[in-house]
């Protein structure tokens, strides 16, 4: 405890309580003051909670810490009447309640701060599902939901983009990145103005060049809200046709009914309502009820060993037996009466089954439809989100039909096409093939004649030439090309290399003299940094020697402390044992009888007289017990073997009956062949 009030005077002196407590001033506030204390502690997570609790009711105070004390997650120690004891106490600002409230709460600071902040968007609005029957409020609510989830993914990611990375030093080098190329894009604008300046009528030129730009964004802008136009114009045309259908549906819907059919269909859906409120609710509720009974009560049950499940599996081995003997003895009383009513009875549990199946079934359907809605719902909205563009329905999906139909019938004849193109593509190839295979034929016959003429490889010798010649003109081409190209290369290098000296000399001169003053600064900075280390090293040495001294004094003021209360409470036993000795011989060394029977020592010798007689009537008692002990064992056997034997006369008759109407359904079945 010592420790705990300990850190929370520590967490409290610091920022951003600031209080100026030490452990005795602490101890010795007032429930008021420290139910102050703890406010302003909860007022520092949740700033709604900053108040002054005096002007407040004690009850709406509890009320308020409570809740967010449960929205923070602070589970108070115990059982439920612990619970009720402390509320009671944190309704009378009681010690033993606030200060573990305080050291929880101090402890982890930050995390409540941010459950807080989240709790504010996270923690559900409870509406009662009557009223989530009206469509306005049912949309509002999931509107409400789709809001909290899109804060969760927010949250996550400026989450994640804190803890991404980021640090000030890369954004500080993606700015001066920034600012060099801005002075390089400024030196840019002003060569490029220098040579502009140099051209006749540039005043006339930038102005026509400022009136094209002018014009450019003009026609982007009209281009953009022709689109925009053109998609406004689109959307109001499909909530046109959408309209129109929906007008000539409720214009069909209202041709084919008459009072007589609405009047049917409202009278099936009342019976199906009232048959789903009346009787299939309350049975699925009740199981629902009775289940949850039986699991609280198994959950409030200690663990069961391997014995109590075998005695369990007796028990219902027992049962079993017991039903199977009562159903064998139902089977073969063979009552005619309950034969007829067997029959309906089996026709009225098979409709009943079937009336439950079409009502779950009908059930599954609803939620299914309601399913299908809000996905509808929800698939519209993000198209509507993604694309700005309502859904396609009606006229206006048949019409696209249509156009895929046709599109259908195009993409069929093309094929077609490709499909004859192929063909041809392999007859033609195939004349390739042959055509190939008669210039070998050609060129294999000119080969022989060469060979006989004695001049073989003129033919390639040719064309090989022929071949060679043609390379060879095309490098020199590219040859020549390549050179002038070299030299126009040369020549803008050697102009740009001259334009960037002539740009640099002035840079250039100005750096060897801010590096002579680097040099300066640097050596000035050698000295400064070797005069800061030596100071820093002597205070640094000189505050951990006062550290130390600082903490030898916070422990022996700890321990006097610890010793102070220990005097003050041992002072205080004593005091009271001195009390309760000076009132003990006051009332011994009275000559009043009534004061001296008070006396403890008076009350401890009658106790110890009227124990003395209850064990006086205790050995009697055992005495007694003893005596009649054997007779009344001899006695409890008789009486086990008497209700050994009834049990066995009771399983001969059973026996003897269970024999005797055998044998007569025997007879019985003897008698009826003998008839047939």
């Amino acid at each position: 405890m010592s420790e705990q009030l300990k850190f929370i005077v520590e967490q409290l002196n610091k920022d951003p309580f600031k209080k100026s407590f030490n452990l005795i001033t602490f101890d010795s506030l007032e429930p008021m003051q420290l139910l102050q204390v703890l406010n302003d502690v909860l007022a520092e997570i949740d700033p709604k909670q900053a108040m002054d609790i005096r002007e407040e009711m004690p009850e709406q105070t509890v009320k308020r810490m409570s809740s967010l004390l449960g929205m923070l997650k602070y589970k108070p120690p115990g059982n439920q009447s612990d619970v009720s004891s402390f509320r009671q106490g944190l309704v009378s600002g009681s010690k033993p309640v606030v200060h573990p409230i305080l050291y929880w709460l101090l402890q982890r600071v930050p995390e409540l701060k941010k459950r807080a902040y989240l709790a504010r968007f996270l923690m559900k609005i409870e509406v009662p599902a009557e009223f989530l029957q009206d469509d306005v409020i049912n949309d509002t609510y999931h509107q409400y939901e789709d809001l909290v989830e899109g804060f969760k993914t927010f949250h996550k990611e400026c989450e994640h983009l804190r803890t991404s990375g980021f640090s000030t030093a890369e954004i500080r080098r993606d700015i001066s990145a920034m600012e060099d190329e801005k002075d390089q894009l400024i030196k840019r604008v002003e060569r490029l103005r220098k040579r502009v300046e140099s051209v006749s009528n540039h005043q006339r030129m930038l102005e026509q060049a400022r009136q094209l730009r002018v014009e450019k964004e003009k026609e982007e802008s009209l281009t953009h809200q022709k689109k925009e136009q053109k998609n406004q114009l689109f959307q109001a045309e499909q909530r046109l046709l959408r309209l129109q259908q929906q007008l000539k549906d409720l214009r069909q819907a209202a041709a084919d009914a008459n009072p007589e059919s609405l009047m049917k269909r409202l009278e099936e859906k009342i019976k199906i309502n009232s048959y789903m409120v009346s009787e299939k609710l309350p049975k699925e509720l009740e199981g629902m009820r009775c289940t949850v009974q039986y699991l609280q009560k198994v959950s409030s049950e200690p663990a069961m060993g391997h014995a109590d499940l075998q005695e369990l599996e007796d028990k219902i081995r027992g049962v079993d037996s017991q039903i199977n003997h009562l159903i064998e003895k139902r089977m073969m009383r063979n009552d005619p009466i309950d034969d007829k009513l067997t029959l309906y009875r089996q026709q009225a549990s098979i409709i009943f089954r079937k009336k439950e199946s079409k009502a779950e079934e009908l059930q599954e359907a609803r939620e299914e439809l309601a399913a299908a809605e809000r996905e509808l719902k929800q698939r519209t909205s993000q198209t509507q989100g993604l694309y700005g563009e309502e859904v396609i329905r009606g006229d206006e999906l048949k019409r696209l039909v249509g156009k895929l139909r046709s599109k259908g019938t195009v993409y069929k004849k093309k094929r077609q096409e490709i499909a004859e193109l192929t063909a041809e593509y392999g007859v033609l190839q195939r004349t390739e093939e042959v055509l190939k295979r008669r210039h070998e034929t050609v060129q294999q016959k000119l080969q022989t004649m060469e060979a006989e003429k004695g001049i073989s490889g003129y033919s390639n010798t040719q064309e090989e030439l022929e071949r060679v010649s043609a390379i060879k003109s095309e490098l020199d081409e590219k040859k020549g090309r390549t050179l002038d190209d070299m030299s126009e290369m040369v020549k803008k290098l050697n102009s740009m290399i001259a334009e960037k000296k002539s740009a640099l000399a002035p840079i250039i001169t100005e750096l060897r003299s801010l590096r002579q003053h680097r040099g300066e600064l640097s050596q000035e900075y050698e000295e400064k940094k070797t005069q800061y280390e030596s100071c820093a090293a002597g205070l640094e040495s000189n505050r951990s020697k006062l550290e130390l001294e600082v903490k030898a004094l916070r422990e022996e003021v700890a321990q006097n402390e610890n010793r102070y209360h220990h005097i003050n409470s041992m002072s205080e036993i004593i005091e009271m044992q001195m009390e309760r000795a000076a009132e003990e011989m006051k009332a011994y060394v009275s000559s009043d009888p009534q004061e001296r029977k008070k006396t403890i020592r008076d009350v401890y010798m009658k106790n110890i007289a009227e124990q003395e007689l209850l064990g006086k009537k205790l050995r009697e008692e055992q005495k007694l017990v003893r005596e009649n002990h054997g007779a009344n064992m001899e006695q409890m056997k008789m009486w086990r073997d008497l209700e050994q034997l009834m049990e066995c006369k009771k399983q001969c008759f059973i026996k003897a009956q269970n024999q005797v109407s055998i044998g007569r359904v025997i007879q019985e079945g003897g008698e009826d062949r003998l008839v047939l």
